[in-house]
């Protein structure tokens, strides 16, 4: 694997030790499944996660991936991870590679 983007901020677990080196970031998005009420109102957190990951990737595929080094695609990842739909109190997993 060569990138490793974990979305979900109330799994309750620890993300698992990748094999390799691969890049990461966390993407987080709200959990639509946890959303209460109509369907309507589930339906359109769906559309809405569904929206904030394509717009993520989307960038993602954007970049200049052979121009960059290790240092300048993890602040990319991260930068990426702070677009629209990031929860406001996003609480970051462990980065083994920054320890």
């Amino acid at each position: 694997m060569d990138f490793i983007f974990t979305v979900c901020d109330s799994a309750g677990e620890a993300c698992p030790v990748w094999p390799g080196h691969p890049a990461s970031a966390h993407w987080g998005i709200e959990d639509p499944a946890a959303i209460q009420g109509p369907d309507i109102e589930k339906e359109k957190a769906f559309v809405q996660a569904f929206k904030y990951l394509k717009d993520r990737i989307s960038a993602f595929l954007a970049l200049p991936m052979a121009s960059l080094d290790e240092i300048a695609l993890t602040h990319h990842l991260k930068e990426i991870g702070r677009l629209e739909g990031a929860p406001p109190a996003t609480v970051l997993p462990f980065d083994r590679r920054q320890a």
